[in-house]
């Protein structure tokens, strides 16, 4: 049984704080298409791993570089002088009884498809993927495996969860899913992907500040272009946000536009010329970056979901926070830290740690044991949540 360690929470409730700041990077966005990147390459080894194998075996594959691209784009028009290059970095098992696995082979034609389908104006032309992916250390793993029983934690790292999201928190969220949803590309077709929400609350005042690259062949004319800015502005502050918040909601659109120079992209995406990507430099796994709230400098996108416990345990550590949440309505906010230690079963962390405010923690420890126990015990759905892409990492 886990040590568990269940506090009040003393620090002011977030929404309650004077100031608030919180960040997420689109779909689209450099970082962003670094980190999903390398989890579908997991995810594609996961799934070659037990149709060849009948499991899951070692891999890490959790490092990935975007090196942006060169590209000239105006009003209607555009073109891509320079493709960008992803290199995606880790370690994996390369060879297990009869299985020889060539990364550049099997999943090449894969990450590009799955990067188009991001990006809906990128092209396989646009992108080069290259994998520079090694055998892990003998002594990782030799404490790998994936069978019915608890794995053995393959370093000693912690994570945190929060629930539930701040007014600010959720409407930066829903307002980036909006403008790069179905919906929204139909409302705003001449978005791209790469869409960036930085919302900052100052007492009972919200602004948003939405950078959004826009698809230069869609947009004809600086008419067109200003038109659809004030047209999101609009949306976002008199329809979306109201669903959220009843603060008052200023919102701004590609401020750093002069008259002379506009925020344009042949692809709709950045990384075309402008910018460059990394895994681990964007949302964390709650979707956002929240310097409001405890964080860690975990990357989970590309980590093994067996026995990586930087990813493990950063859904873990969310499922038990928003379960009580959810469970105990006088809840306010709850905080859920855990931290393992190398060699030992993940489902024994050195200690799980909960704070929550709203009602004594004295008063709920028997229902806080229940939660923390069960999300602990559902390790094997934990794990394959990953590989359904159940989970939001980023």
């Amino acid at each position: 049984m886990a040590r568990l360690q269940l506090v009040d929470g003393v620090t002011p409730v977030v929404d309650e704080m004077p100031v608030e700041i919180v960040e997420r990077k689109g779909k689209g966005h450099p970082d962003s298409l670094c980190d999903g990147a390398a989890e579908e390459l997991s995810i594609a080894l996961c799934e070659l791993y037990r149709r060849e194998v009948g499991a899951i075996l070692h891999h890490n594959v959790d490092k990935a570089v975007l090196v942006g691209g060169h590209s000239e784009a105006d009003f209607g028009r555009g073109r891509v002088l320079e493709p960008l290059q992803l290199d995606l970095v880790g370690r994996a098992t390369l060879a297990w009884d009869s299985l020889r696995l060539d990364p550049n082979e099997a999943f090449r034609d894969r990450i590009v498809q799955w990067l188009c389908q991001q990006v809906r104006h990128l092209r396989p032309e646009h992108v080069e993927v290259n994998f520079r992916v090694r055998p892990g250390s003998a002594d990782l793993q030799a404490i790998f495996r994936d069978d019915e029983q608890p794995p053995a934690a393959n370093d000693t790292s912690f994570a945190v969860g929060f629930a539930p999201l701040s007014e600010l928190e959720r409407l930066v969220l829903e307002t980036e899913l909006f403008l790069n949803g179905e919906e929204g590309k139909a409302r705003f077709p001449q978005l791209g992907e790469d869409i960036k929400v930085m919302g900052v609350r100052d007492g009972n005042t919200i602004r948003l500040t939405i950078a959004a690259a826009f698809v230069a062949g869609l947009t004809p004319d600086r008419d067109t272009y200003e038109t659809v800015k004030r047209q999101v502005a609009r949306f976002v502050g008199e329809e979306l946000a109201p669903r959220f918040t009843r603060r008052r909601v200023e919102v701004f659109v590609n401020t750093a536009d002069t008259e002379s120079s506009a925020y344009l992209t042949v692809t709709g995406t950045s990384a075309e010329a402008g910018d460059d990507g990394q895994v681990g430099r964007g949302n964390r796994a709650s979707g956002l970056i929240t310097p409001y709230r405890p964080m860690t400098l975990e990357a989970v996108a590309g980590k093994n979901p067996v026995s990586h416990v930087g990813k493990v345990y950063s859904i873990m550590t969310s499922l038990i926070a928003q379960r009580i949440a959810d469970t105990i309505p006088e809840v306010r906010q709850v905080y859920c830290y855990m931290v393992s230690q190398i060699g030992k079963p993940i489902t024994d962390p050195q200690v799980v740690h909960v704070e929550v405010w709203g009602v004594p923690a004295s008063r709920i420890a028997s229902e806080v044991r229940r939660i923390v126990d069960e999300v602990l015990g559902d390790w094997r759905s934990i794990r394959d949540g990953f590989v359904a892409r159940r989970w939001r990492i980023y």
